[in-house]
């Protein structure tokens, strides 16, 4: 069985009502690739997803938050959801993790509201991104240039609007960090 991705870490950074389909789609194709994923989270112990027009199931969590350092993860995945997104806006070491993978040119997969979690002033360095049109003003303040299609691959990053993208989400952030690993293991 062919594991590119055998070896990095990966972390997924969500709090309480995050969009479960957009944690455990991309998870479930990124274990069969040998990847090592965390879930990172400001809740203790378990948080809980976001499933339709509910709640949805428990997660373990990894490690914590203010625990964390972005130098300890090869990659990043910020799945949407409201409150998730809410929650972990207020929180300054997200802007900690999130800036370090943007300035270390780390590959990052986000979706839908997640994305909102990138618009960190002067980090985005002229990125192209997918973009609910709530976040684009803070996006391009902070140099992100954005397009008006659905999903947006860009050398390190995948960004998609929402659950219409979700399967070719998944298969980029796959590929995006498979090959994102190949050429770091070339340099």
């Amino acid at each position: 069985m062919d594991q590119p991705l055998a070896g990095k870490s990966i972390a997924i950074l969500v709090s309480n009502g995050f969009e479960e389909l957009e944690m455990t789609e991309p998870q479930r194709a990124l274990l069969k690739t040998g990847a090592k994923l965390h879930t990172i989270s400001t809740e203790t112990g378990l948080v809980n997803g976001w499933h339709g027009k509910s709640w949805g199931h428990y997660f373990p969590v990894d490690k914590l938050l203010g625990e964390v350092l972005g130098a300890d993860y090869d990659m990043l995945i910020l799945p949407g959801g409201e409150r998730s997104i809410a929650k972990l806006q207020q929180s300054a070491h997200t802007r900690r993790i999130v800036g370090h993978f943007l300035d270390a040119r780390k590959p990052i997969a986000a979706i839908d509201h997640g994305i909102q979690l990138l618009a960190i002033p002067g980090k985005l360095r002229k990125r192209t991104l997918a973009a609910p049109e709530a976040y684009r003003e803070a996006l391009t303040a902070a140099g992100a240039i954005i397009s008006d299609d659905p999903l947006v691959v860009d050398p390190i990053t995948v960004t998609a609007l929402g659950h219409d993208e979700l399967p070719a989400f998944v298969e980029q952030v796959v590929k995006l960090f498979t090959d994102a690993a190949q050429m770091r293991k070339a340099a």
